[in-house]
């Protein structure tokens, strides 16, 4: 896989990030932190998911699969496990509840996206961040990706971001670029605070619709 290093790719003149106390040393912190937090105050809900999970279908509780990160990096992303095991592995994910590869369980957990939490575990390791562009399938950037679209790599991959609470989140990540530019020219803490608070507001509505 090839590596991206040079932070020049960025299809903007000038990247403050680059620059900015919070990109390089506070944003870190606040993940590993609230990272560690939620994961030992979860815990409990980690374990009733995953007793759920093996009472409603067969197969393993998490859900691992090869995704791609900063500078092209691939990393082993993990998620509780919302479709059959029989199920394709890789390709176009499920973009409605009603898609007969998910699970009855996996219905709820997507909906409220708690299939999301053990990547938790992927921002302690230091591979994702809570705000940031979607990791790809590593199969789909061999398809895809020219060097137009490794540009996005230039910042850690997130759970939510931008393109998740935009009008085009059911559309595939390497359609939406845009959004992954935007965020990446104006990261900031006040704008990551505002993808934080916009996901939950996106969240509880799917929840209450």
């Amino acid at each position: 896989m090839e590596i991206v290093k040079d932070m020049e790719l960025i299809p903007v003149k000038k990247l403050r990030s680059s620059r900015s106390f919070y990109t390089n040393y506070l944003k870190n912190m606040l993940d590993f932190s609230f990272a560690l937090l939620f994961f030992l105050l979860l815990m409990p809900l980690f374990l009733l998911v995953a007793i759920a999970i093996s009472l409603d279908s067969q197969g393993p509780v998490l859900f691992r699969q090869k995704r791609v990160g900063r500078y092209g990096k691939e990393f082993t992303i993990y998620k509780f496990r919302t479709m059959y095991v029989d199920s394709p592995q890789e390709g176009v994910s499920p973009s409605s509840a009603m898609d007969p590869r998910i699970t009855r369980l996996g219905r709820l957990l997507r909906r409220t996206s708690m299939d999301e939490l053990p990547q938790l575990i992927n921002i302690l390791r230091g591979e994702m961040s809570f705000v940031g562009p979607r990791p790809e399938q590593k199969t789909i950037v061999e398809q895809v990706y020219s060097y137009y679209e490794k540009q996005r790599w230039l910042v850690k991959p997130g759970i939510t971001g931008l393109w998740q609470i935009s009008p085009d989140r059911n559309k595939p990540i390497h359609a939406n670029l845009h959004h992954d530019f935007l965020y990446i020219q104006n990261l900031s803490f006040a704008l990551d605070a505002k993808i934080v608070y916009k996901t939950i507001r996106v969240i509880l509505r799917s929840n209450t619709c």
